[in-house]
């Protein structure tokens, strides 16, 4: 375990999963809404919207051949689909429609469970991430989910996350810990660990002389896709640790005066000591083991940023993905975050005055 001054600095600069942050109260997160087939976030995952794009294949092939071939829809990639919608045929465009108005007919049923749960009363708005939102049938789905919502009566702004989402989970990071540790400091590092990829990152703070969160932006980062890897756990957090330590260099090498602070973003409910509760089955290994502290694991690795001891602190992936959209939700007071992935991510948020 880490010893108290470090412990001590950490609680100090936030609690790992914690309900109050500098500009933010995370009301609800992780939400598992189930019903007689399972989660209900299931319905609006990756994986939902491909198992419904194969249903409409399947219609279509008893009355003549597949418009999109042999290839089976997992395989279609999101980006092959966009083209098909841009400039494809017109029957396999006409397919992948009606998928996007089956899944978001799914996505507006699911939302408006969430709307019901007293974490998500009186939400103004939802911002809408994960790899799902990259692509452009993604950005359809999240308008017809909008369009379908306030046919039904739900007066709620629905749209998708301003920044891209493969740096969203990087740049909320910046919001996990107050200003003042970003003193003196122009940039910081984040991680975000999901089920299919991990990322680390070299955040900027706009500023050179003293870093502005709400200027975040993504400098330099490395992509690790290691569901194709598979490895263990261990392995897994070595990697991470490597991608963490050619960040540092990076910085040293550029004169980047990096803080001495690490924010990760992972799935599951994430206990104040840094252990994941639950919600963690998709991360190579058991990452939900008593004995695992992924944070210790990583200051273990990382134990210094310049002449400092490294803090990290660790949240939900959804939340952090949420918290890169701070500066376009300060006009509101509550508001969402749903990260469509390998499984459906969610957080609520209050605005702090």
């Amino acid at each position: 375990m880490p010893s108290p001054d470090k412990a001590e600095l950490a609680t100090v600069v936030a609690a790992h999963g914690a309900a109050e942050l500098p500009a933010v109260t995370v009301d609800t997160y992780n939400a598992e809404l189930r019903d007689g087939g399972g989660f209900i976030g299931d319905r609006a995952s990756n994986r939902a919207f491909y198992a419904l794009l194969d249903d409409w294949r399947d219609r279509l092939a008893q009355f003549g051949d597949d418009p999109f071939g042999d290839e089976a829809g997992g395989e279609l990639s999101k980006k092959a689909l966009d083209k098909i919608l841009a400039s494809g045929d017109a029957e396999a465009a006409g397919v992948i429609h009606g998928a996007i108005e089956d899944f978001a007919g799914e996505l507006a049923a699911v939302i408006r469970r969430f709307l019901k749960l007293k974490g998500w009363k009186d939400t103004e708005a939802i911002v809408v991430g994960g790899g799902f939102r990259r692509s452009r049938i993604g950005e359809l789905a999240i308008g017809r989910t909008s369009v379908l919502l306030k046919a039904s009566g739900h007066d709620i702004d629905l749209k998708p996350i301003g920044n891209h989402p493969d740096e969203a989970g990087l740049i909320g990071a910046v919001h996990l810990a107050p200003s003042w540790i970003f003193s003196g400091h122009d940039c910081i590092l984040a991680a975000d660990i999901g089920g299919t990829n991990m990322r680390a990152g070299l955040v900027t703070l706009g500023s050179k002389r003293d870093g502005d969160p709400r200027k975040a932006a993504v400098e330099h980062s490395e992509l690790w896709r290691h569901r194709d890897d598979k490895p263990s756990r261990d392995e897994a957090v070595e990697k991470l640790a490597k991608m963490l330590g050619a960040m540092i260099r990076r910085a040293q090498k550029e004169k980047r005066r990096l803080a001495p602070f690490i924010g990760i973003g992972c799935p599951g409910m994430i206990g104040p000591e840094g252990g994941i509760e639950r919600g963690g089955q998709n991360l190579p290994g058991n990452w939900e083991a008593k004995s695992f502290n992924l944070p210790h694991a990583i200051r273990e690795a990382v134990p210094q940023i310049g002449k400092h001891d490294t803090v990290v602190v660790l949240h939900n992936d959804a939340v952090v993905q949420g918290l890169s959209e701070l500066p376009e939700m300060a006009e509101r007071e509550r508001w969402g975050v749903l990260t469509i992935g390998t499984g459906l991510g969610n957080a609520r948020f209050t605005n702090r005055d």
